[in-house]
């Protein structure tokens, strides 16, 4: 018993400074989304649900939330697919490659989507040059494939690095004796590999499908959510409300929306991680 309070003792500070950084701000958030709150008007009064019983009628909402949900399938999808296998090639390879990998992640995301939005430029930007035809980032068919672009290559690093401590743990004797049974490298990576390798994915999963479902900063580099609303996230839309519209109490409800979204990705990922263990 004494032992157990002397580890409350010593976690108390750190529990106090997450519950100020974290819990506070959410539950200041929620009660927030729960006023008018306009502050061009001087408008603040309690109108307790009302916000959310807007939002779930707002098209503008739907539209966000489907433009997200498919920037985070198709990104962390891509980022799956091409990370494992820069993560076999640099478990092959030596502490050079690895640091080098890692520059596109290292990148702060607006240096990097800025440099990417020169690329796309329709006046100058090489891409523009190397397909005259296509507006990357003013033709509402392509700006959000973009932004996809530039999410894949900056994360993928860190999905092939998460990718490649699961590979490094994959005990070696498993593979050999594999082979000694005469198991050829595809046999051996679909039944021994990729089944070891399940853990180490869900958690490449979770990182990024949280991560990439709060998209702001790339996209909003990029095309600042358009060209008419076409890679307007939630996050986007939610940052507008606030700060543009000045609409505090809705802006409130949308980031709330949005943290809820994110917590049910998350508790989705956690299970299926219990599960595994």
């Amino acid at each position: 018993m004494k032992a157990r309070s002397q580890a409350a003792l010593l976690a108390a500070p750190a529990m106090a400074i997450l519950a100020g950084v974290a819990v506070l701000p959410v539950l200041a958030a929620i009660w927030l989304s729960l006023h008018r709150s306009i502050l061009v008007f001087h408008e603040e009064r309690f109108i307790g649900i009302a916000n959310f019983r807007f939002l779930f009628s707002d098209g503008r909402f739907w539209s966000a939330l489907g433009t997200t949900a498919y920037f985070t399938a198709v990104a962390v999808a891509a980022e799956l697919l091409i990370g494992l296998p820069v993560a076999m090639l640099l478990q092959r390879g030596g502490g050079f490659f690895r640091a080098a990998i890692l520059l596109p992640w290292a990148i702060p995301t607006a240096v990097s989507a800025r440099m990417w939005a020169w690329l796309f430029n329709a006046d100058y930007g090489l891409l523009h040059r190397l397909l005259p035809g296509v507006d990357w980032l003013g033709s509402p068919r392509t700006a959000l494939h973009a932004a996809i672009l530039v999410d894949v290559w900056k994360t993928t690093p860190f999905v092939a690095l998460i990718l490649l401590a699961g590979l490094s743990a994959i005990p070696g004797d498993v593979v050999k004796a594999a082979r000694v049974d005469g198991a050829r490298p595809a046999r051996i990576f679909f039944s021994i590999t990729l089944p070891l390798l399940r853990p180490a994915i869900l958690l490449a999963l979770l990182f990024r499908s949280l991560d990439a479902f709060r998209v702001f900063d790339a996209i909003y580099v990029l095309t600042e959510g358009g060209p008419a609303n076409a890679t307007e996230t939630l996050s986007i839309y939610a940052y507008k409300t606030l700060l543009r519209s000045g609409d505090f109490g809705y802006g409130s409800a949308l980031s709330v929306a949005t943290f809820a979204c994110v917590l049910g990705i998350g508790l989705v990922f956690l299970r299926f991680l219990g599960r595994e263990r």
